[in-house]
């Protein structure tokens, strides 16, 4: 049974949360003001933290920087009037689990609640996900021999069981698709629909119009009304692929729908109340279009409740060959030739290349490898990689310095980056020409922790 700790100086708002979420099962206990609530923190064991930023004395900003210092890992929902979000931002930004807008449904807050104490449930097991990788998980279509995708599908499993909305990060051609799907099959919505819509795959004026739908004589040639992809996702999941290339209109009414579960169609006043689990992903590093301006800070904080980074493919390729197997088979099977494997020298190949187009390229090279084979083996001959990015200098001027292997090379630049950006690691990225996560990968290969940017 959880135990929630309310903050909250109005004496009838503090009552009625304690009853409401007393109703729940949880366990509750409530200070009027910060520094009663620092005094019970120290007294009890406490799940989560339920507080108000308006607050008499210590202010609401200063009291969860007091809990972060106490216990980092402590979820924190903070209560805010509507005209104040970017008060709420800022608390997100100083490590609040969430955030809920005065005045508020008591639904609404129960929701939040339970998804936190989920959220918190599934960090605490992924504290100790490297001694549970013993086990193996698999998915049809998804190959994850290395441990870097063990991790991954470890996360699919643990996350799956929550409503929590999930950001899965990654190169393009990674396979975020595949593990937004896994997601939906391992969940409790996985009798309901599956839907997807790539952001950039639509003109940026029809975007909301399929997202949300519209009434008839809404705009020029709407001769009928036509639900959006959010209606369609009903009791289901939406899979918003490339929500970074989302335009700042559409990102507002996205944070409604995240918020409230509720939107209107295009042209329509009937409000329309959803019940969709939502699923985000990006190749971009979003907190560089924060600083940029060009992505919202609230919506990032809605979306990222539950990040995924999936690994390029040049550092896992120990699932090559599974993979070129299971392209193998599919791509024999279309073009209806028997073709038993791949010989040593083809495979060398593949596992020599860097792959920057990831598993979407490698499976591009196999189906044309197929393609022109005429035998019962893949031959060497069969692959053609991209001779531009495969093929080495032809000057005498060394690329990299004497004596240094490439691997030892990039380590040293990604720490130059560093010392040059003073610890600072999305600045350092953007030096290298990489993405956050990118960068995030390499630092894990060498042994430097992510700890949070120093400001820049």
């Amino acid at each position: 049974m959880a135990n929630i700790l309310i903050v909250e100086d109005e004496a009838k708002m503090r009552r009625l949360l304690e009853l409401n979420l007393g109703e729940d099962g949880f366990q509750t206990i409530s200070a009027p003001d910060a520094e009663t609530g620092l005094d019970l923190l120290r007294q009890n064991s406490v799940d989560l933290v339920l507080t108000d930023l308006k607050l008499p004395g210590m202010g609401g900003l200063e009291f969860l920087q007091s809990l972060k210092r106490q216990n980092a890992n402590l979820p924190v929902v903070v209560m805010t009037a509507y005209g104040s979000v970017e008060t709420a931002v800022e608390a997100m930004k100083a490590g609040a689990s969430d955030y809920v807008l005065k005045p508020f449904s008591l639904a609404e807050m129960r929701m939040i609640v339970h998804k936190e104490l989920d959220v918190r449930k599934l960090r605490e097991e992924n504290r100790s996900l490297r001694e549970a990788l013993g086990q193996r998980y698999e998915y049809p279509n998804i190959i994850a021999r290395s441990a870097k995708m063990q991790e991954v599908l470890a996360l699919v499993e643990r996350v799956a069981g929550t409503q929590s909305t999930v950001l899965i990060g990654g190169e393009s051609g990674v396979g975020k698709d595949l593990i937004a799907h896994a997601i939906h099959q391992k969940s409790r919505r996985s009798n309901g629909p599956f839907i997807k819509i790539n952001s950039t795959a639509i003109p940026e004026n029809l975007l909301e119009s399929e997202l949300f739908g519209y009434e008839k004589g809404a705009f020029t040639g709407a001769t009928t009304s036509k639900p959006g992809k959010f209606e369609l996702a009903d009791k289901g999941t939406l899979f918003l692929d490339e929500i970074g290339d989302v335009p700042p209109p559409t990102q507002v009414k996205l944070l409604r729908v995240l918020q409230e579960r509720e939107f209107e169609r295009l042209g329509g006043t009937r409000t329309i109340k959803v019940d969709v689990r939502l699923i985000a992903a990006t190749n971009r590093d979003l907190r560089a279009a924060l600083e940029e301006g060009t992505f919202r800070q609230d919506l990032y904080y809605r979306l990222n409740v539950v990040p995924i980074d999936i690994p390029p493919l040049r550092e896992h390729k120990e699932d090559i060959p599974d993979l070129v197997k299971l392209f193998l088979a599919r791509f024999s099977q279309q073009a209806g030739k028997q073709i038993d494997g791949i010989a040593a020298d083809a495979m060398d190949m593949l596992m020599a290349f860097h792959w920057p187009g990831n598993v979407r390229e490698l499976e591009n090279i196999v189906e044309r490898a197929v393609a022109l084979s005429s035998g019962p083996m893949l031959q060497a001959s069969d692959i053609h990689l991209d001779a531009v990015r495969a093929k080495p200098s032809s000057g005498t001027t060394p690329l990299i310095p004497e004596g240094q292997t490439l691997e030892q090379w990039e380590d040293e630049m990604i720490r130059e980056a560093l010392r040059r950006a003073n610890g600072n690691k999305s600045q350092a990225a953007r030096m290298l020409g990489l993405s956050r996560n990118a960068l995030r990968y390499r630092l894990s290969k060498i042994g430097i922790a992510d700890e949070p940017d120093k400001p820049e």
